[in-house]
């Protein structure tokens, strides 16, 4: 007789579930490193506009044009802090995604415990159902032998 777990089908549901969950926690991974990566590039570009802004300091660059460039680097700054608040909602974001996944694991450990349990049990039955065959076809020869 094989073994067949009544509650398999929530085993395989919670197994999905914990599948679904890293994929939400590699999505939003994702998601930081790409604010991350924005926030780079935004930080090198104000870098270079600022050392474009201080040569056309040194040289005579008109003050329409200096101008321009520190507007510019004033809007650059505003980016960068917003990136900062991406940056930090997509840090919440991923630490949310690690609970859900911690939960999805724990729940599915539990059920996988179950089922091993329930297993077990099966085994040790079947081992003493073979036991109790084996003894009456003892008892059955030892009977005939009698007569």
């Amino acid at each position: 007789m094989k073994f067949h777990y009544t509650f398999q089908k929530v085993v395989d549901l919670k197994g999905n579930e914990k599948t679904q969950a890293e994929w939400m926690l590699s999505s939003a991974l994702g998601e930081l490193q790409a604010q991350e990566k924005s926030l780079e590039e935004l930080t090198a570009q104000r870098s270079d506009l600022m050392m474009a802004l201080q040569n056309a300091a040194e040289h005579k660059t008109p003050m329409v044009k200096i101008r321009e460039m520190q507007d510019y680097v004033d809007y650059l700054d505003k980016c960068i802090v917003r990136k900062h608040a991406d940056i930090g909602r997509a840090h919440q974001e991923v630490q949310r995604k690690q609970d859900q996944l911690s939960n999805k694991m724990l729940d599915e450990k539990v059920w996988l415990k179950a089922k091993d349990k329930a297993q077990m049990l099966f085994q040790q039955n079947m081992i003493l159902r073979e036991q109790n065959e084996l003894d009456e076809m003892a008892t059955v020869r030892f009977a005939m032998k009698s007569l």
